[in-house]
């Protein structure tokens, strides 16, 4: 009995004496997920979706050839995000792709209660969106928002969120990287400039806030590497970037864009040797809009710009996206290769009214036809930034459409672009707007018309009879 005693009494000893390790620590995390927690929101989304239905059987073309184009459906569907309070007034961050056509925002905060939310303003080349809930005389918890551009690989980074809808998970890491650009989901432009994490960010966490070990937000999570390759990668939005462009989506529900002014392309090598680049990797500048930015600041054809700010840049989806980063009006730094010399410009980012003001008339040319209900232009440089168009793709870009034309049923919308037109068979590529009006205006009733529309980087046809 005495030997059991003793025996118990050593191995108290000792559990006692484990719990001595690290006596009184807490981890800096603890108060940064209490601080900053209640603020972060989780974002409930009701929309409406559109969809195609079944091809009839592999007969949807001779369902159309007979009764029309094949009306589209409507679903109701939803989806789930996160987002957090960075003002006393009740205004929100989260990503664009999260509210982006929402019919009803719902937003629950931790402590449990539950706002209606409006939709105040976003951009979808950004991904950033801006939401409110009307306090009703409540002290709402809110965010500091720190300084994304002090940011040190190695610093630590605290993700919190609603992945797969499990409220206010909190993971962490470190900065990875920054600077980072990375393709969209179409394939046909960048992120730019993102904060890169291995804190794990999941399907939910969209919106939510990337923190530094002071409890500031540093940025707007928004993006993962597909988590098949067995590495997740986490990618946030810069919060300096959202705050650039905050007062003007709050104001006015959209954003300035910049425009540089330029015709651009990417450096390759047979393209470096036919030009005697001595760069093999770039944005080249194919040509310069006179009285534009770039025009200004003495950017010239056949520069290569290889960095943009912080930026290095390799192609020019990489410097159309790294544009967006900054609101009209911004002064920034660009680096062009010239013949082998290297030059740093300042180049003060134009709007676009100036950018329409110095395109020539010939350029502005638009027509409009009635019957089809579509008013088309010929691309402007400033498209081309704008949506990141292909420098080889022709056509007109549709700038306005009527609820009682053909076009509005055919599902076309502002900024599809008509590369060319087929009338009883016959194809007829359209390179301007003058194409386009010696097509239309040929047209007689009973022809049998398919347009081939650029949007996106997807190509489609879109067919009826006049």
């Amino acid at each position: 009995m005495r030997k059991t005693f003793v025996f118990v009494l050593l191995v108290l000893v000792s559990v006692a004496s484990l719990a001595l390790v690290n006596e009184g620590y807490e981890s800096p995390i603890v108060k940064v997920v209490e601080t900053a927690g209640p603020a972060v929101v989780k974002v409930d989304v009701e929309a409406t979706a559109m969809y195609a239905p079944s091809d009839f059987y592999g007969f949807d073309e001779f369902f159309r050839r007979f009764f029309g184009e094949i009306p589209e459906q409507s679903r109701k569907v939803t989806a789930l995000g996160s987002g957090f309070i960075f003002n006393k007034e009740g205004y929100i961050f989260t990503n664009e792709h999260v509210v982006a056509g929402a019919e009803k925002i719902t937003v629950s905060l931790l402590d449990g209660s539950v706002y209606p939310a409006k939709y105040i303003g976003g951009d979808t080349d950004l991904d950033i969106a801006v939401i409110k809930i009307d306090p009703d005389g409540r002290d709402l918890p809110i965010v500091e928002l720190g300084d994304s551009d002090a940011l040190r690989v190695g610093e630590w980074a605290i993700a919190i969120g609603n992945p797969l809808g499990l409220k206010h998970t909190v993971t962490v890491g470190v900065i990875s990287a920054v600077g980072r650009q990375i393709p969209k989901p179409d394939g046909q432009s960048v992120y730019s400039d993102l904060i890169q994490t291995d804190a794990a960010i999941n399907p939910g966490n969209s919106g939510g806030p990337l923190l530094n070990i002071y409890g500031q937000v540093i940025g707007i999570n928004t993006a993962i590497v597909d988590p098949d390759v067995g590495t997740t990668l986490g990618f946030a939005i810069p919060v300096n970037v959202a705050l650039r462009y905050v007062d003007s989506i709050i104001a006015t529900g959209s954003i300035q864009r910049a425009y540089l002014g330029v015709y651009l392309d990417t450096v390759t090598e047979s393209t470096a040797r036919s030009l005697g680049l001595k760069i093999d990797r770039g944005a080249l500048i194919m040509d310069v809009v006179a009285g534009s930015a770039a025009d200004k600041a003495g950017i010239k054809p056949q520069d290569v710009i290889v960095k943009f700010q912080n930026l290095e840049i390799t192609n020019s989806s990489e410097l159309r996206a790294a544009i967006l980063n900054y609101p009209a009006g911004s002064e920034v730094s660009v680096v062009v290769n010239r013949f082998g010399e290297t030059i740093e410009l300042k180049v003060m980012l134009g709007t676009l009214q100036e950018q329409v003001q110095a395109i020539t008339p010939q350029e502005q040319k638009a027509a409009e036809d009635t019957a089809l209900g579509v008013t088309v232009n010929d691309i402007a440089p400033s498209d081309r930034e704008r949506l990141s168009l292909p420098e080889d793709l022709k056509g007109v870009i549709v700038s306005g459409v009527s609820t009682q034309g053909i076009v509005y049923r055919l599902g076309l919308s502002i900024d599809d672009v008509i590369t060319r037109i087929s009338v009883n068979g016959n194809q007829q590529a359209i390179q301007s707007v003058d194409d386009f009006k010696k097509v239309v205006d040929s047209l007689k009733k009973g022809d049998y018309i398919a347009f081939f529309i650029y949007r996106d980087g997807v190509r489609f046809v879109a067919s009826f009879q006049y």
